[in-house]
């Protein structure tokens, strides 16, 4: 476990702003309240790296996991991405909870279409119940279904204004997690 170099910070803060715009702050400066008998105040949440994982861990937490060996560690903290081989970053869906709260553009999917968005298939705007204003295309957008609750995220092909002219199988959503892994991929995770 290590902290990330001014680089790979660059790469994941790109990541997350994409969906979270200017509440990154809130991500960045959010206190832990983990407060000890030897320290009452509230640390904060940072990033750590091990084994090309990304994980979101408040201080306290991280050195308390100073004293277990690094090939013992297993996990810490909520995991948000991981570094592929090639040095791209790839959001989890593990950061759902991080990204749902603070998003910037949301979509809301109609009761019929949300096992399409859970199964891995992107969404069309014909699956759309409400759309978020000044989505632009390439913009991050968190996924959620009628009822509020985050079903994933993914980014988004069109702006709010061409998603209104288009026609019903426009592609609108081009699907990157969604709360359906934990069951597709059970082996892995």
């Amino acid at each position: 476990m290590r902290t990330l170099d001014e680089q790979e910070t660059t790469v994941i803060f790109e990541k997350l702003f994409k969906f979270v715009g200017n509440n990154l702050k809130n991500i960045v400066e959010n206190p832990a309240y983990e407060a000890t008998s030897q320290d009452p105040t509230p640390g904060r949440y940072c990033f750590r790296l091990q084994k090309n994982r990304v994980y979101y861990a408040s201080e306290s937490l991280v050195r308390r996991a100073t004293n277990i060996s690094k090939d013992k560690l297993v996990s810490l903290g909520i995991q948000i991405g991981k570094f592929t081989h090639h040095g791209s970053f790839h959001l989890t869906i593990h950061s759902l909870p991080l990204l749902a709260p603070n998003a910037k553009h949301k979509v809301w999917l109609k009761p019929t279409s949300e096992m399409s968005f859970l199964y891995g298939n992107a969404v069309l705007k014909a699956h759309l119940g409400r759309i978020t204003e000044d989505i632009n295309a390439g913009d991050g957008v968190v996924v959620y279904s009628m009822s509020d609750i985050p079903l994933g995220f993914g980014i988004a092909t069109k702006s709010t204004k061409d998603v209104r002219k288009s026609d019903p199988q426009a592609m609108v959503v081009i699907h990157q997690g969604d709360i359906g892994e934990y069951l597709r991929m059970e082996d892995e995770l």
